[in-house]
Parts: C-alpha cells; sequence; structure tokens
C-alpha cells in the first residue's frame, strides 16, 4: 500500500465500502522518499495501538471513522481487550480513484465522477505551533503562501504557540504532495463548500481531542494531518491513522518526538542536498539517490520514542521501556552529539 503501512484486502471495495486490515510496519519514510533503509523496531504496533486509540476517542465524540477494531491474530478486539501488542487493524475499505496524469497535469474529472464510497484526494493540515522546521517558514520566503492565506498578522517566530490553528491543504494522490488552495481543494475533489466546511470543522475537532489527551502526559501537539473519505451515505469519515508520532508532531520537554528526528539528522547528510537538487531537475529523483543508513543508537533511542509515547497516551504499558521522560534525555544526548 505504501512505504509504512501495508494492506490486506479481504472485500474489495465498490459500491459499497469493503473491508480491509492495515499491517503497520517498523518501516519509515521521510521526505516522500519512500521506504528507508532502516527498520525502527516496535514502530509498527507502537503506531496501530496509537491510532486505535484516538479512532475509538473519535467514536465516543459522535465522528465517524472508517475503524472497526484492532486483529490480535484471532478475532476483532477493541483497545481495553488487547492483551500483547498488535500491529494489525481492520478497516472499511473505500475506492482510491486516482487522478490521470495527462501532459504533466493531473486530470482530477474521474475522481470527480466518483460521488460516494471513495477516498478524498486532499491531506488536511493543522497547525497549532509553528516549530522550527515547518514548511510555512520556507514557503513565506519563497512567496508561495502568504500571511493572509494563513489568517496571520505577523511572521511568527520558530515554536510560538498561534492564536488559532492554521488549516491547509495539499494533495493527496500525485506524485509529490504539493500545497494548494481550499478552491482547488475543492475543484479536485469534487466536494461541495458545505463538505470542504466540514472538513476544516472535523480536523479542528479532532485536533483539539488529540491535544487535549496528549497534554494529559505533558505532551504538546505541533501540528498534525488527517485524510478522510465520502462512505456510501455521502458522509465524510476519518481515514488511515490518527494521532500518532508520525501524523502529528509532537513535542515533550520542548524536544520533539516524531520522525523530525530523523528528519534533522537526515538534514544534515550530503543525501539530503542532493535530493533537494534532484526533485528539480528529474522526477525519478528517488531511484538517482539511496539514502545512508541511520547510526544503531539514534535508531534504538527512536524505537524507545515511539514505544514509550504509545505507553504514555494509552495509558497502558504495551511495551517495556522507560518513562517518556527518560528517553527524551537520551533522545536529547544523542541528538546533541549527532549535532542535530
Amino acid at each position: 500500500m505504501g512505504s509504512v503501512k501495508d494492506l490486506e484486502v479481504i472485500v474489495k471495495p465498490d459500491e459499497k465500502p469493503g473491508r480491509g486490515r492495515f499491517h503497520f510496519s517498523d518501516r519509515y519514510s521521510v521526505f516522500d522518499y519512500g521506504e528507508m533503509p532502516d527498520v525502527i523496531e516496535g514502530k509498527g504496533k507502537a503506531l496501530c495501538l496509537t491510532s486505535a486509540y484516538f479512532f475509538e476517542k473519535a467514536e465516543e465524540m459522535g465522528l465517524k471513522t472508517h475503524y472497526l477494531g484492532i486483529f490480535d491474530g484471532k478475532k476483532l478486539v477493541r483497545l481495553d481487550e488487547v492483551e500483547e501488542p498488535a500491529g494489525v487493524m481492520e478497516v472499511k475499505l473505500f475506492r482510491v480513484i486516482k487522478p490521470v496524469k495527462r501532459n504533466g497535469k493531473y486530470d482530477y474529472t474521474p475522481v470527480k465522477n466518483a460521488k460516494n464510497n471513495y477516498l478524498i484526494p486532499l491531506e488536511v493540515i493543522y497547525r497549532n505551533v509553528l516549530p522550527e522546521g515547518s514548511s510555512v517558514f520556507k514557503r513565506l520566503e519563497k512567496g508561495t503562501v502568504t500571511l493572509e492565506q494563513l489568517g496571520l498578522d505577523h511572521i511568527p517566530n520558530p515554536g510560538e504557540k498561534l492564536e488559532k490553528p492554521i488549516v491547509e491543504v495539499s494533495t493527496k494522490l500525485e506524485s509529490e504532495d504539493r500545497y494548494i488552495s481550499w478552491e482547488e481543494a475543492m475543484e479536485i475533489s469534487g466536494l461541495e463548500e458545505s463538505d470542504v466546511n466540514k472538513l476544516k470543522e472535523l480536523t479542528l475537532r479532532m485536533n483539539e481531542k488529540i491535544s487535549r489527551e496528549v497534554e494529559k502526559v505533558g505532551i504538546e501537539n505541533l501540528d498534525g494531518k488527517f485524510e478522510f473519505a465520502v462512505d456510501e451515505n455521502g458522509e465524510i469519515v476519518f481515514v488511515d491513522a490518527i494521532g500518532t508520532p508520525d501524523e502529528c508532531r509532537f513535542s515533550f520537554s520542548g524536544v520533539q518526538i516524531s520522525k523530525e528526528v530523523l528528519r534533522k539528522y537526515y538534514r544534515k547528510t550530503d543525501w539530503y542536498a542532493r535530493i533537494e537538487k534532484l526533485k528539480l531537475l528529474n522526477e525519478n529523483w528517488r531511484d538517482l539517490a539511496k539514502p545512508p543508513k541511520l547510526p544503531r543508537d539514534l535508531l534504538n533511542v527512536v524505537s524507545d520514542m515511539y514505544k514509550a509515547c504509545c505507553n504514555e497516551i494509552t495509558g497502558r504499558k504495551f511495551f517495556d521501556v522507560d518513562k517518556l521522560s527518560e528517553v527524551v534525555k537520551r533522545l536529547v544526548e544523542i541528538s546533541e552529539e549527532y549535532g542535530i
């Protein structure tokens, strides 16, 4: 299915939803590269359990999701029934109708003709804080987005808490994600203005819920993303995964606890400088520059970060690791060692 999850199709979707299982892997991806050369032990199960926690919270709020439960190898169970860490989630499946690329441009006509029971070809991004490394700073500098479009009256300092969240949108099914206006989002997705407003409302509600939940254990929800589908009844539902350190950028005591730590490491490598140039010149840039492997000590502490995060957020000790505060101390020491 993708660089970090595998999809097992049980019933294919057509005019009605299908049924499938996400197998969360220990793979990871950065900078749209795809599968990287290492695996992060325990990451898949930690993300599966954390996402299940937030899907069940969404259901309690009356929000619709594609989540059906966790598959423990024998049967479908709820999170409170899980005895051992599990990395398989059962979900409803919706049609993925891809745009057709013609003469370097994407034609979304097949998507717009879908009506119901399809993946909305958008990612919706919320931002509560603009941390160091946020793409917003780079886009403001380049002039590809304005303060007015973001609803800001000044350029925030890195780490500055925003008065109200920014909600942005990007493409989902193109070879590389690109930020677009809400007008273009409505045009390519076949959604009505009321549907677009619903996407924004759902994003803000779930953002607030995630923020409240993680604050209980000292984690700050800086930003994140959601994906959605239109179900067979024309209602908008949350899909993919939600509320994990891969979907969100979390911080603890001012230290980012997401895959941003891996991005920071790779930004200092020759490989990153090379792919930034190749992206501008060659559509097949991924085939032209292979990433280096991670140092073992960095890989180990990132593994513990994912597992400790899951333990703290769910309130269950699924993994035998130190408390998040201790893991973050080690993360800081190792980050300083590598200058990230």
